[in-house]
């Protein structure tokens, strides 16, 4: 036997051996030691998913999430007794969020992300933190009221959303021939509802609020209409690392229990807010307050 002319095939059948070890052993994410290792977090953040993560100038973000997710940065220089870690913002999309966090560039999401089982085969999420419904936002001038009085019109909504996808689909289910209008970010989807572009916009009626009071006239506007889904919210991480979504989840049942978490909600929510002093006046839902009593990380279902 010339094992001579065997040598290039078991170098490439080492080479390919090495190259699954290495996929392997990169295959389980160990946030915590990234962390550690680099002196770095990188959070992601949402440009206009008031009031849980939104610019209010050029700066940096600001909001219910952000003001979470620095809870979570606040544990982590704790357990690995490093206090200088850094602080990263990344921006993100609805459109590329999950993406982000699965290959790593984000580590840690806490936004206006929806908890659900589809999106935990590609990330984990920790307990919820908010629970919403997704409605209509309408001028009032529009006399809209249902979803139905939309048969025949253009609808706006959120691509890379769970409403985008659940709009389309009663949208078939109950023919009503609507023009489903994507948008980049909720922002740009009011400003088609402003420009009359789209006779709606249907968002979860959290983000709806927070965009209808920073308004140049909220008066204008209204939201209406049955729930079209119950979304839950949960900050979002990568999968297979259970020791930082054990910190994540602890950081955030701690706030719970110690009443943190409700200090932080009349803040946000029950509080005149960035960029016009607008208070949302939204009591916790008892759902959520049922959330802090037994926290959970299931989709809202």
């Amino acid at each position: 036997m010339n094992l001579t002319a065997y040598q290039p095939l078991s170098l490439l059948r080492s080479a390919w051996m090495l190259a699954l070890c290495l996929t392997a052993s990169f295959s389980h994410a160990d946030t915590l030691k990234k962390i550690t290792d680099s002196g770095s977090i990188t959070l992601g953040y949402r440009m206009s998913s008031a009031p849980f993560s939104y610019l209010e100038d050029a700066s940096q973000p600001i909001g219910f999430g952000v003001d979470v997710a620095n809870k979570v940065v606040e544990a982590i220089k704790q357990k690995s007794g490093k206090k200088d870690v850094r602080v990263a913002y990344q921006a993100v999309t609805s459109q590329n969020r999950i993406a982000l966090v699965a290959n790593g560039t984000v580590d840690l999401e806490c936004g206006s992300t929806t908890n659900n089982a589809t999106r935990a085969k590609e990330v984990s999420f920790a307990v919820n933190y908010f629970y919403a419904e997704s409605r209509l936002l309408v001028k009032k001038s529009s006399k809209i009221k249902q979803l139905a009085d939309l048969a025949g019109k253009p609808v706006a909504t959120t691509t890379g959303t769970t409403t985008f996808g659940q709009l389309r689909k009663l949208n078939l289910e109950k023919h009503l021939d609507m023009t489903v209008v994507p948008a980049k970010d909720h922002a740009d989807a009011f400003l088609l509802l402003e420009a009359g572009r789209a006779q709606a916009f249907a968002m979860d009626d959290i983000l709806l609020a927070g965009l209808m009071v920073n308004a140049k006239n909220p008066a204008d506007y209204e939201i209406v209409g049955d729930s079209l889904q119950t979304e839950a919210y949960a900050c979002m991480l990568r999968r297979d690392d259970p020791a930082f979504k054990k910190l994540v989840d602890d950081t955030l049942v701690t706030m719970m229990k110690s009443g943190e978490f409700e200090r932080l909600y009349k803040k946000w929510f029950m509080s005149p807010i960035a960029p016009r002093g607008k208070n949302l006046n939204l009591p916790m839902s008892p759902r959520l307050r049922e959330n802090l009593r037994a926290p959970t990380d299931q989709p809202a279902g």
